[in-house]
């Protein structure tokens, strides 16, 4: 039986994609197909990423696979809604099911729109005995973690039970794809490649915007040795400069990282690395800790500025120690940036100055900033569900483009971020003595201009 994988991130299809030119293989899909291969189940992988729909499509209607498995998220929702159409129409023998972190509240949805079974959750067992259940035609109510329809009615079974030890999962497949076109675009774009790598799964934390519908909140983690082999073939596969480790808390525990920075010197396997923490997982020791096994950069999660809104965010941690984190990482040589975001229901201008003052304060030396979107099955989609703004095409968008009834208008903060982020520039020229720079006098310009503009909107709202 001709098993497929494919996902629909199409990066010459997104200029905003374009221009940060950071892409990465989709490393979900990659584990699954090595947990296929680990049990005989033959399968490919039609990776996306520099391809095309028409590509993608001729490579379908040549191989016609009996199970076509897609990977679906908020970036690739609606180009997986339309290859399901496809599929639909031109491979209509062809079972199409679906997976990802899109899926586990909007299975009726996906299931109208074209899928025949959804995966819910974690992937790899649950797509092996599916596998196995359509290959012997036997029904699906064995199979936990799934949703599919019957007789008119979603059935959903049980949750699948979680992978333990995650030992057990074999590396990622990466042999199955090009990796090479991304160690390239890396190099070409940034001077340095990059590759991914997971050590854990799940996030123990509760902060209300971000979602855990593959993983749960949990925490399971690869022992320290299992993650420098891997660290180890890669450094001797690929060559890599650096990894970027994809966990959403890579500190979180400090008796595993104490092993990990064991390991890694031992095994001579360090590979320039990035990560993402919290400030309350980070100590002088921890930091240390992390340069001697090769970390360069350290994001240090804070969203805000304001106390006030990182109380309500659920995110427990306190804004000054946000800043000494940020100021202790750069004194110990290794860069430190940090995540921003604005219009998170409650927060005023006052909040958002608050949070200019931070990031001048603590001087980050990278820093991102997005505006607060509700993602259906978190607590914030739940605080503003019945405040959204407008009635939107399920098909035809998805969870970034929902708005709700926010202090400011939406265009309000289009204005602040780039505010914001011409303002903390102008401040770094300031520290660094080149305000006189023609991009230095550029920049405050353009702060003068958006400061005015968020006046206006603010005006123009009352």
């Amino acid at each position: 039986m001709k098993v497929l994988f494919t996902h629909g991130y199409f990066i010459y299809e997104d200029e905003k994609e374009q221009k940060i030119m950071k892409p990465y293989p989709p490393l979900g899909i990659l584990y699954i197909s090595a947990w296929l291969d680990k049990y005989g189940i033959d399968n490919e992988i039609f990776d996306t990423t520099f391809s095309q729909k028409r590509l993608q499509q001729s490579y379908l209607l040549k191989e016609k696979p009996e199970i076509i498995a897609i990977y679906v998220n908020l970036m690739t929702k609606v180009n997986v809604i339309e290859l399901m159409q496809y599929i639909g129409q031109h491979l209509p023998e062809s079972k199409i099911i679906l997976g990802g972190p899109d899926v586990r509240y909007n299975l009726a949805d996906y299931l109208d729109a074209g899928a025949e079974v959804v995966v819910i959750g974690e992937g790899e067992e649950t797509m092996r005995e599916l596998v196995e259940a359509i290959q012997s035609n036997q029904g699906l109510q064995e199979v936990d973690g799934i949703a599919f329809m019957q007789s008119g009615s979603l059935v959903q079974t049980q949750e699948r039970s979680r992978i333990r030890p995650v030992d057990d999962l074999p590396f990622p497949n990466r042999h199955k794809i090009d990796i090479q076109k991304y160690l390239d675009t890396w190099k070409t774009y940034h001077g340095m490649q990059s590759m991914t790598v997971s050590t854990q799964r799940g996030c123990p934390y509760t902060c209300t915007w971000c979602s855990t519908a593959v993983y749960g909140q949990s925490y399971r983690r690869r022992s320290p040795a299992k993650v420098v082999e891997e660290l180890k073939h890669l450094k001797e596969t690929y060559h890599p400069d650096s990894v970027w480790f994809v966990d959403d808390v890579f500190t979180v525990s400090h008796k595993w990282l104490t092993g990990f920075a064991a390991e890694v010197q031992k095994q001579d396997a360090i590979i320039p690395f990035e990560c993402i923490s919290r400030a309350d997982r980070l100590n002088e020791e921890v930091i240390d800790l992390l340069k001697a096994a090769g970390c360069f950069r350290i994001w240090i999660g804070a969203e805000s500025g304001s106390q006030k809104i990182i109380d309500l965010m659920d995110r427990r941690v306190d804004v000054n120690q946000v800043r000494d984190m940020i100021r202790l990482t750069r004194q110990k040589g290794m860069e430190a940036g940090t995540f921003i975001m604005l219009g998170y229901p409650g927060e005023t201008e006052a909040d958002i100055k608050e949070t200019v003052k931070h990031l001048k304060e603590s001087n980050p030396d990278h820093f991102t900033i997005t505006i607060a979107y509700p993602i259906k099955g978190t607590r914030l989609y739940g605080e503003v569900e019945a405040i959204q703004t407008q009635s939107l095409d399920w098909t035809k968008t998805t969870d970034r483009d929902r708005d709700f009834e926010r202090t400011y208008s939406r265009e309000y903060y289009n204005y602040a971020t780039r505010w914001v982020t011409n303002e903390v520039n102008w401040h770094k020229y300031k520290m660094s003595k080149q305000w006189l720079k023609p991009s230095a006098l550029k920049t405050k310009l353009k702060s003068w201009v958006l400061r005015g503009m968020m006046y206006y909107e603010k005006q123009a709202a009352s």
